[in-house]
């Protein structure tokens, strides 16, 4: 029996969304051009950047996934953030590529490649930005759905076996969407920036104070007991894991680099910042936040292992842990805190993926008369309505199959591979052409679907099980970076006269 009570902890959620929502909808006034709309006019300074930033790259799916790491390898399952935090210290201590992008006033990673590989790569980075961006958060909805229906207590009870009834999941998942839908679609990044901020402080008083409940009620000794009982060394060194190894390591390397360098929701605050070293200062200042987002949740997910019998679905064991755990009254700042979390992320993923639609995809219907600034707030705001109503019905009917995190890894892949060698060219690499800027994208597109497809599949899911997400994602980035050099290589150089 969960320990929510829809009085006073409903409440305290109720209070929370209310406060949010009228906080988003204020700033609506202040938008009246598109570029207010997509990166806030330019405004950013450091201290909304790193909250807006840490606010919108932790969500319910951030805790459920880094939850379900923990719960399934332990300590091991932490490493995405450390490599994440060395990635992100890194590029924004050097500036690397994020200064060039920024210094070029660009609002999307494509329009900077227009520059340099024509009009043509910008509209196909545009494509592909969008299918692996959509891909990825299409399931954000159905976890941030199941982990309210978990741990509210609103989930059935069937011949003594808990299942989440589907009516339930659809109305939760709906909710959450309209509620964010509505201050993004009207405010924009302004919108974004001031809940995101209200949400961090929410959201981290809500992880620290479940934290200290679970270090203090459950205790470290028996958290690290209980990874040393299931998983032995293998749950502190993911080399030795069995079912992770130096493969998934080298794999994470890769896509988190990657994805501190180009996902869109990320490098949108270097591009929204009031310059090119505020940008930076964002990146160094959040990057710790990156180890604290794994381990947090992945201590949770640890605590389910230890309190709840065998058997639980990995990806549920963690709200159904908290849900009896964490007493009536903080359950209210838990859900509120989790709700913060969710709705900075879809808020800022939606919009994020609206803007490359607007700038990038559509850019070829403006090039002959350039929309008013009335035009393109209408196209912005209707096409962030249209993702979320494609969040809503993917959200319904895609099987997830294997691990949330892998998952969103594989289909991140799908951008993150081909738009990082990209910029990473552009900045650094004279000789970079369209030609290798078509092959890598083609490349970093046709590995990660195509493995999609097999997984699915009938006929080719024990290939696509042989091969395994890992081994499949390190040839894609291997094989972007090898199709850009040898694509640009190919192409003749013009002749000097």
């Amino acid at each position: 029996m969960a320990n929510f009570n829809w009085l006073l902890d409903g409440s305290i959620v109720g209070a929370y969304l209310l406060v949010t929502m009228v906080a988003g909808l204020m700033v609506r006034r202040y938008v009246g051009k598109v570029e207010d709309f997509l990166v806030a006019g330019r405004e950013m300074n450091v201290y909304l950047g790193i909250a807006s930033l840490a606010a919108t790259e932790f969500g319910i799916v951030s805790c459920m996934y880094t939850a379900q790491n923990g719960y399934q390898y332990g300590f091991a399952g932490t490493v995405p953030g450390i490599v994440s935090f060395i990635a992100m210290l890194f590029v924004g201590w050097t500036g690397f590529c994020i200064k060039p992008l920024r210094d070029s006033g660009v609002m999307t990673i494509p329009e900077l490649f227009e520059k340099k590989f024509g009009p043509r790569i910008r509209w196909a980075a545009g494509v592909v930005i969008v299918l692996g961006g959509l891909l990825n958060m299409g399931v954000f909805l159905r976890v941030g759905g199941q982990f309210l229906v978990l741990c509210c207590g609103i989930d059935n009870v069937h011949t003594g076996v808990e299942f989440i009834d589907k009516h339930k999941l659809e109305l939760m998942m709906t909710v959450l969407l309209a509620g964010v839908s509505l201050y993004t679609i009207l405010g924009g990044m302004l919108s974004v920036l001031v809940t995101d901020f209200l949400q961090f402080v929410v959201m981290s008083a809500g992880l620290i104070i479940i934290t200290v409940l679970v270090l203090v009620n459950v205790g470290w000794d028996r958290l690290i007991d209980t990874v040393q009982s299931h998983y032995g060394t293998a749950g502190f060194n993911p080399f030795l894991n069995p079912k992770m190894g130096w493969e998934y390591v080298l794999f994470n390397v890769f896509l988190n680099t990657a994805a501190v360098l180009t996902w869109q929701t990320t490098v949108a605050r270097v591009l929204a910042a009031k310059d090119t070293r505020t940008g930076r200062k964002v990146y160094t200042g959040t990057s710790f936040f990156f180890v604290c987002r794994f381990l947090i949740p992945a201590v949770w997910g640890i605590a389910a292992l230890a309190m709840l019998p065998a058997g639980i679905d990995s990806l549920e064991a963690m709200p159904r842990f908290v849900s009896t755990f964490v007493p009536v009254g903080l359950m209210g700042l838990l859900v509120a805190a989790m709700l913060a979390a969710d709705m900075s992320t879809d808020s800022s993923y939606m919009l994020t993926w609206a803007s490359v639609i607007y700038n990038d995809i559509l850019a070829p219907f403006r090039r002959g008369k350039p929309w008013s600034e009335k035009k393109g707030l209408f196209w912005n705001r209707t096409i962030v309505a249209l993702i979320g109503l494609f969040l809503l019905f993917y959200g319904l009917w895609y099987p997830l199959k294997g691990d949330l995190w892998t998952y969103l890894g594989v289909t991140g892949t799908i951008y993150l591979a081909s738009m990082s060698v990209l910029l990473i060219s552009c900045c650094y690499w004279k000789r970079a052409n369209n030609w290798g800027a078509a092959a890598a994208i083609i490349c970093g597109a046709c590995i990660p679907v195509g493995y999609l497809i097999f997984e699915l599949l009938p006929a080719t899911k024990d290939i696509a099980a042989k091969i395994g997400p890992y081994y499949s994602g390190i040839a894609t980035y291997l094989t972007v970076g090898l199709a850009m050099v040898v694509g640009s290589l190919l192409k003749p150089q013009p002749k000097k006269s």
